[in-house]
């Protein structure tokens, strides 16, 4: 351990860096904050060479643990021809052969694919391509976005107004347009109390009677499949999602499924929206679609809406977006080479055992636990809800911080994870091995009796 090195290290974070939801005043207070400095398979290594199991995948996007030798290879490869060049007014070949196995893999119907930078840009490119759709249709009404209440598809203004969170948002809320939402299963079933199959009954009726009250100005519905991840890890039913998606197309609207968390394995499909055979006209990707190597996000479209937007120059139909590394070809080989993993090492169907461990091991740990009110899974996306009385759902009072401290008790036990709020998460990569998985849940619960014992 060489601690002058550490203390220099951190002495310059504090004095320069400005961390992302992080509260900084709190931050350069701690004395002993955790510097990564190199990963080896499912763990990451500190300056001091303390480990720490990857528990969330590096903010759930690392899919086949870290130094994967594929992906490796193909950076190593790809940066002895190009770095970057521009897709204004030319193309590259990772970027168009990424594309072509984008479409073979996607849900039926996504055809065209239009390339940004991070989960929220695409989530922003969406948005727009489908503001631009119709009017371009000659339908200028629909201008309506609806979402699912505390959704959280991103930080640029567009994806905060579809999930905009008072605690994170209200600062902003001035330049943000109105949004439409609709209350989930979640809320029902758990803060009211009903039933499962009642909560989803009422859900799906106060669905309706919000789309059939906006059915002509409604341009689009956007949910996140399967799992509400920022929320809280709030789960729905592949039979709420179908119902939902019915719903907004038959009021004309089209609907867009945001996969930046859920995507790429996560909830044991390669796209969570495969659990309900369905097909989006927009799905948004990112996170995973590189394993977590570097950035790099997607927005599919359908043939239907691309040819919307064709014409001949002088008549301005063409989408006029992009970015200065759109569709890099660092990153396009980063994510060939992930799909070829997904592939080959067949990990969809590996991950099906730990989804199993998963459950059974929430169940055993956590199922009669005092403090714990709900447990939510879809796949390897967890949620732990922690309360102070679950059964009165009377909550921890936010100034204890309960979630940070059971995540900090953890990560002193070589378990790296983060809460969301007094929700723990778990959402480990889908290489992570069965000790490995034994060990997150079995750490997971040690700091959850250390923090609230008593």
């Amino acid at each position: 351990m060489d601690d002058s090195r550490y203390k220099r290290l951190r002495d310059a974070d504090h004095r320069h860096l400005w961390h992302p939801f992080t509260q900084m005043r709190s931050w350069m207070a701690d004395d002993e904050p955790l510097i990564v400095e190199r990963g080896e398979g499912n763990w990451l290594i500190d300056v001091n060479g303390r480990r720490y199991l990857d528990g969330v995948s590096s903010l759930w996007c690392n899919v086949h643990g870290h130094r994967k030798a594929a992906l490796d290879a193909a950076l190593e490869t790809q940066l002895g021809k190009v770095a970057h060049s521009t897709m204004l007014g030319m193309a590259n070949v990772p970027a168009i052969e990424l594309a072509r196995e984008l479409v073979a893999i996607a849900p039926p119907g996504l055809t065209r694919v239009f390339y940004s930078d991070s989960g929220a840009e695409a989530v922003e490119v969406a948005l727009r391509i489908a503001a631009q759709y119709w009017q371009l249709r000659g339908a200028p009404r629909r201008t309506r976005f609806l979402a699912l209440t505390e959704s959280y598809h991103g930080d640029t203004v567009g994806s905060v107004s579809l999930g905009y969170s008072e605690m994170f948002h209200r600062h902003v809320k001035p330049l943000l347009f109105p949004v439409l939402k609709a209350e989930p299963p979640h809320l029902f079933r758990f803060q009211r109390g009903m039933e499962a199959d009642a909560a989803q009954a009422a859900a799906i009726a106060a669905a309706r009677d919000l789309i059939a009250a906006n059915r002509d100005e409604l341009a689009a519905l956007i949910v996140e499949p399967m799992m509400q991840g920022a929320a809280g890890m709030w789960n729905h039913s592949a039979d709420y999602l179908r119902a939902v998606t019915q719903l907004a197309r038959e009021a004309g609207a089209l609907v867009i499924f945001d996969e930046v968390a859920v995507g790429f394995g996560r909830t044991g499909k390669m796209f969570a929206c495969q659990h309900a055979a369905l097909s989006p006209d927009l799905m948004c990707l990112g996170k995973g679609i590189t394993g977590g190597y570097l950035p790099l996000a997607a927005t599919l479209a359908s043939e239907a809406i691309f040819e919307a937007f064709l014409g001949e120059p002088h008549e301005y139909r063409a989408f006029y977006y992009g970015h200065t590394y759109t569709g890099n070809p660092l990153a396009a080989a980063a994510a060939l080479a992930n799909l070829g993993i997904f592939r080959d090492e067949r990990v969809i169907d590996r991950v099906q055992p730990l989804i199993a461990q998963m459950r059974e091991g929430l169940a055993q740990r956590f199922g009669a636990h005092p403090r714990v009110a709900d447990l939510r899974q879809a796949g390897l996306m967890v949620g732990i809800e922690v309360m102070a009385d679950p059964k009165s759902r009377t909550a921890y009072p936010s100034q204890a911080l309960t979630g940070a401290r059971i995540a900090r008790a953890a990560r002193s036990r070589g378990v790296a994870i983060r809460p969301l709020g007094d929700v723990i998460v778990l959402m480990p990569p889908l290489s992570i091995t069965p000790d490995e998985l034994d060990l997150l849940l079995s750490t997971t619960r040690e700091a959850l009796e250390e923090v609230t014992a008593g």
